[in-house]
C-alpha cells in the first residue's frame, strides 16, 4: 500500500486472471463549510443588535459627541470613550459581557456564553471575523461542521470560565478564547500529521502565517489563550487514549 498526497493506491496483480495491476484512488473528503460562516454572521448580528440597544445619541455623555451620527442610533461611543468605535460598556454589560461579580456573586453563568458574541467596536469585530474566516474554513474543509461547531463553543467557553476567574475589574468580551481553540486544534493537527504531509515546507509556513496573525490577541486576552489552551491540551490527550473521534477543544 502507498499513499502519495492523500490519495491511496493498491496493487491487485497477484491473481491469475489479472491482467495487470489494478489501482485504486481514495480521496480525502472535503467538507462543505458553513458553520463557520454562520457564527460569522451571527457575531455580526448580535454586533448591530448591541448597537441598536446601545442608541448613543439618546445616551449623552461628558467624552464627547457620538461618532458617525449619520447612523443615528447605530452610531458609536465617543472615541475617548470607547476608540474601538462601538458601544460603551454598560451596554455590553446590559448584553451579557463578562464580569466577575455577576457571575459569581449574582450566579449570572449564562455570562460565560453571551460574551462570546459579544464585541467592544467594529476594529475588534472585524479582527476577530476575519481570524475566524481565515482559520475556521481551512479546519471545518478538513474536519466538518461537527468537529469545528465544538471546537469553538467549548474553546470559547474554557476561555470565558479563566477568564472570569483572573479578570475581576472589567468587563471581558469578544472570541478569542474560541479562536485560540480552533488555533490549537491546527497545531495539534499538525503535529500529529506532520510525517503524511508532502509538501512541508508550504504547510509549516500557512501554519506560523495563523500563528503570527492570532497570537497578537494574547494582549488582549491571556486569560481565554490559556484556558483554551488547557483544554485543547486535555482534547488532545484524549484523542490519543481514544475517547472518540469527535475534535473538541
Amino acid at each position: 500500500m502507498a499513499s502519495t498526497g492523500g490519495k491511496q493506491r493498491g496493487n491487485y496483480g497477484n491473481s491469475a486472471a489479472s491482467a495487470g495491476p489494478y489501482y485504486f484512488e481514495e480521496e480525502e473528503r472535503v467538507w462543505k463549510p458553513w458553520v463557520v460562516p454562520l457564527f460569522v454572521i451571527a457575531n455580526v448580528a448580535v454586533f448591530i443588535g448591541t448597537m441598536y440597544v446601545n442608541n448613543c445619541p439618546s445616551n449623552p455623555t461628558p467624552f464627547g459627541s457620538c461618532v458617525a451620527r449619520f447612523l443615528h442610533r447605530f452610531s458609536f461611543q465617543p472615541l475617548r470613550q470607547n476608540p474601538l468605535l462601538g458601544p460603551s460598556s454598560s451596554t455590553l454589560d446590559k448584553m451579557g459581557a463578562l464580569e466577575w461579580n455577576k457571575v459569581v456573586e449574582q450566579h449570572e453563568g449564562w455570562r460565560l456564553i453571551t460574551c462570546i458574541w459579544l464585541h467592544a467596536g467594529v476594529i475588534h469585530l472585524l479582527a476577530n471575523m476575519l481570524s475566524l474566516i481565515f482559520i475556521g474554513i481551512r479546519l471545518e474543509q478538513q474536519f466538518g461542521f461537527l468537529r469545528i461547531g465544538i471546537i469553538y463553543l467549548v474553546s470559547g467557553f474554557g476561555g470565558s470560565v479563566l477568564s472570569s476567574l483572573f479578570v475581576r475589574n472589567s468587563i471581558s468580551v469578544g472570541a478569542s478564547g474560541a479562536l485560540f481553540g480552533l488555533l490549537g486544534a491546527m497545531l495539534s493537527e499538525l503535529i500529529t500529521n506532520w510525517t503524511i504531509y508532502s509538501n512541508k515546507a508550504r504547510i509549516l509556513f500557512f501554519k506560523i502565517l495563523c500563528i503570527l496573525i492570532c497570537v497578537t490577541y494574547i494582549s488582549l486576552n491571556q486569560f481565554a489563550f490559556v484556558g483554551c489552551c488547557i483544554i485543547n491540551t486535555c482534547r488532545h490527550h484524549c484523542d490519543q487514549l481514544g475517547c472518540g473521534n469527535t475534535s473538541t477543544c
